[in-house]
């Protein structure tokens, strides 16, 4: 039993963890799916809801064309309808739609033209047969109906939509486990949205319970938008749905609803169509009697084929709930008939796919609040994006910060450890360090990761600054600090502490793992420098009286507002080709001259950040464009410039409308300004020079990407490149001597290159590399400089995996597999691995491979140790 119940307990032990990682990855997926899909779902929200009230906006606008005189003669028959109509239009008639007691104009369809699916379509009276004229806004709605289902572009666009629609299901399901509140069974939890709140907490907090408001017609408008994406959902719906038995539904193409938007096909052959048109009515009003309300007769093209009649009854239960006729054209025979309210409950549901994706299946307020709804898609694009780009700053701030600063070994240290979710509470760690190095302190800062009890208790005075994820638990770097420190005792008695507390009053436990490790380090003796300051939501006020207690007990002054490194120009000297003739994208060298006066030093493994401009002929091709002005002068950041030149640091939408009218200043000012690019650095600050390598990205129409194609073709050498430095101390490396092992693909070479050169330069020689492109003809970047390495013995092994170079694709995690045996050796010996690249494919491949041969617990430890160091992007 022993074993048995032990096996249990660590199965339980391991349960959290389990659950930890599927929500961490869902997260990452999450926000991943949001800011690549997420603009053609605001897209197909915002053109979905346009057209959903289509035939009242039509009819609002055209009353005199779209409105009709009743009769009490009532509607002519279909025959007299017919011949009328084909007299005036000279063109054969393929259907009719009319409503038999409206004033609403009926429908017409013409046979379509050869080699078309779909033929013109007219609006005519019901009641004397006009035909009446073209309304206005019509060709509007042809636009909105063809950015929601093909964004315009045929085929290709409605492979996009189809699968934005399954990523719209994984938005609900993910999003619902994600946010699933501590008190799940209280409505206010999920639905109450709080306008006090301000910043990141807002955004989250409307990102939320908006999305719980609109997720069940999200989930219902996906689950039925796919029966006209893919093939295999609707045969799926078909026979899980259908009260025919298996086999006998319909082949593919003959059921309502299907083959819309595919190519089209060639005429179909057969005997002349005969229709008599007597028979066909007199078969229709014996089998429907008055109640019809309205009917959709569907001719088929060739004779030998049977025509369908779609009609509605008085008080149907929707405006789909369509019964069903199928009768001979030539002499009125039915064939079948089939009435909506026969059907099952799940028949009538498959009848109704359409009445369930716009709403009209629960009437006008279902109709109202799926437009709603969908006019609402927008603001998940826009409040992901505000989310994504907070946790991006705040990164970036911590990482500026941390890049100003240097711990001291001093053993009457300050201590400052941190625990971040989202990287702010990192960032106020550094800056609290910079404000007690001000004052004279030696401080060092380190995660609480990396601290146990014994490091503790040597410490006279220790800052902690940690924040609360959730409801009360530890961010995701410190639960094993809480695991293995806070669940057992230790002698603090000489230890003073202070507590800043980052949290969100929305929940329960506010700053819950920050009281426990405030209560922890008490109950072990130490003792308060003051209280604990706890933040609600970046509180100001609060951060203030932390800087001020700071101040008392440091004997210094409260810092002035933290600001980052500034751009400095940097000059392009030189740009080489490294894979001319390549199959890929091209890819080059950059060589970078410091400004004189510059004081920017790196480590190899830094990054740095570039600010891209636009290039020349982009920002010519677009004011031509849009008729505009670029010699139009504008104030940016207080300097008086041409448009043109303005343009140059600015994103240049497709989409005009919204800037139409505006002058050149307000114009300017409404556009979004280029975001920073983030380059590993390939040289050493002794080389003389900041080289990169630069893989240029050509999209499909041929144009190259912003920053890429502006440093790699439109830059011309000699000119300006405004750069930063970014420290990447993670990837620094290990400062004793340690065999190295370097595994990377593509332009990852650059941070691998400026690693390779400082251990080389400090006079290591136990270095491996493993690196993969596509060719070795074409691909082997800087192969000069390493076969010189390996030649020399600086490099010890080289393994290379180019891709195309054989029938079976070979990657670096292949050749990884292969030296299992001698990576067990080389870290046997203390080896530090380094992964720069892809993230995608590569990096990730890399990881499985080394789980595989060190196992989860071997690659965790190497982790711990800071042996297992990664760049990847």
């Amino acid at each position: 039993m022993g074993p048995t119940l032990n096996a249990i307990s660590r199965t339980a032990r391991r349960a959290p963890e389990v659950i930890h990682v599927l929500k961490k990855t869902l997260f990452q997926l999450h926000w991943l799916f949001g800011i690549s899909a997420g603009l053609v779902l605001a897209l197909m929200g915002v053109t979905g809801a346009a057209y959903s009230f289509q035939d009242e906006i039509l009819r609002l606008l055209n009353p005199a064309t779209l409105q009709v005189e009743v009769r009490d003669s009532g509607v002519l028959p279909p025959a007299e309808l017919v011949q009328k109509i084909e007299a005036a239009e000279g063109k054969k008639v393929a259907g009719l739609w009319v409503e038999t007691h409206s004033d609403n104009a009926a429908r017409v369809f013409f046979a379509p033209p050869p080699g078309e699916r779909r033929g013109p379509m007219r609006y005519f009276d019901p009641y004397t047969g006009e035909l009446l004229g073209q309304p206005a806004g019509q060709q509007f709605f042809g636009l909105m109906l063809q950015l929601h289902r093909f964004l315009a572009m045929g085929e290709f666009g409605k492979q996009i939509t189809a699968a934005c629609t399954l990523i719209l299901i994984f938005f609900c399901l993910s999003g619902l486990y994600l946010r699933w509140p501590r008190k799940a069974g209280s409505w206010r939890a999920w639905l109450t949205l709080d306008w006090s709140r301000k910043g990141r907490s807002f955004n989250w907090d409307l990102h939320a319970v908006a999305g719980t408001w609109c997720l069940l017609f999200y989930l219902m408008a996906a689950l039925t938008g796919l029966f006209w994406s893919y093939d295999w959902y609707r045969e799926g719906l078909n026979r899980l749905l259908s009260d025919a038995p298996a086999g006998q539904q319909g082949k593919p193409g003959e059921r309502r609803g299907e083959g819309r938007g595919r190519p089209a096909m060639q005429a179909p052959s057969g005997p002349p169509l005969v229709v008599d048109y007597d028979a066909v009515w007199n078969s229709i009003r014996r089998s429907v009697g008055a109640d019809m309300a309205a009917y959709n007769l569907r001719l088929p093209p060739v004779g030998g084929q049977p025509a369908t009649v779609f009609y509605l009854e008085r008080g149907a239960a929707h405006p789909r709930a369509f019964n069903q006729i199928t009768l001979d054209p030539a002499n009125g025979e039915i064939k079948r008939h089939e009435r909506y309210a026969d059907k099952s409950f799940k028949a009538q549901l498959l009848t109704s796919v359409y009445a369930l994706h716009v709403g009209e299946y629960f009437g006008l307020t279902g109709r109202i609040l799926m437009m709603l709804a969908s006019l609402a898609m927008p603001l998940f694009f826009i409040t992901g994006w505000l989310l994504y780009l907070d946790r991006r700053r705040k990164k970036r701030a911590v990482r500026d910060a941390r890049g100003e600063l240097a711990s001291s070994a001093d053993q009457d240290a300050w201590l400052i450890g941190f625990a971040s979710q989202s990287g702010f509470a990192e960032q106020l760690a550094w800056q609290s360090a910079g404000q007690l190095q001000a004052a004279g302190l030696p401080v060092r800062v380190e995660p609480l990761a990396t601290l146990d009890g014994s490091a503790l208790a040597q410490a006279r005075n220790a800052l902690f600054v940690v924040s609360t994820f959730g409801d009360g638990e530890a961010p995701d770097n410190a639960r094993g600090f809480e695991r293995k420190v806070l669940g057992q005792a230790s002698q603090l008695a000489g230890l003073r502490f202070a507590v800043l507390a980052l949290g969100d009053r929305q929940y329960e436990q506010f700053c819950g793992f920050g009281r426990r490790l405030q209560a922890w380090l008490k109950g072990q003796g130490a003792s308060q420098l003051f209280e604990p300051v706890e933040v609600d939501g970046g509180d100001g006020a609060a951060l203030q009286k932390w800087q001020e207690q700071l101040a008392d007990v440091s004997g210094g002054s409260v810092l002035t507002p933290w600001s980052g490194p500034v751009f400095e120009s940097w000059t392009l000297e030189q740009r080489e080709h490294l894979n001319p003739g390549s199959q890929g994208e091209s890819t080059w060298l950059l060589r970078l001259r410091a400004p004189a006066g510059s004081h920017m030093s790196w480590q190899a493994g830094d990054l740095v950040e570039i600010l891209p401009r636009q290039a020349e002929p982009r920002i010519a091709a677009w004011l031509q464009q849009h008729h505009l002005d670029g010699d139009a002068q504008v104030e940016l950041d207080g300097v008086r410039q041409p448009v043109r030149q303005a343009l140059a640091g600015r994103l240049l939408p497709n989409s005009f409308e919204h800037l139409v009218g505006l002058h050149p200043q307000a114009l300017v000012q409404a556009l979004i300004g280029l975001s920073v690019r983030q380059y590993s650095i390939a040289s050493l600050a002794s080389d003389g020079v900041l080289e990169l390598i630069v893989r240029q990205e050509e999209h499909a129409d041929g144009s190259l990407g912003i920053a890429s194609g502006w440093l790699t073709h439109y830059l011309p050498e000699g000119a300006a490149v405004p750069l930063r430095l970014r420290r990447n101390s993670r990837f620094h490396l290990i400062d004793e001597e340690r065999p190295l092992i370097f595994i990377g693909n593509g332009t990852g070479l650059a941070g691998l290159r400026s690693l390779l050169k400082a251990s080389i330069a400090a006079g290591c020689q136990r270095n491996w590399l493993l690196f993969g492109e596509r060719n070795q003809a074409h691909d082997f970047y800087c192969r000069d400089e390493l076969q010189g390495w390996l030649t020399s013995g600086d490099l010890q092994r080289l393994d290379l995996a180019f891709s195309r170079d054989q029938m079976h694709k070979v990657y670096v995690q292949d050749r990884l597999r292969e030296a299992a045996g001698e990576l067990r050796g080389w870290l046997a010996d203390g080896a530090v691995i380094y992964v720069c690249g892809s993230l995608q494919g590569m990096a990730e491949g890399v990881d499985r491979a080394l789980r595989d041969i060190l196992g989860d617990e071997g690659l965790q430890q190497l982790a711990d140790e800071g042996r297992y160091r990664r760049d990847v992007y």
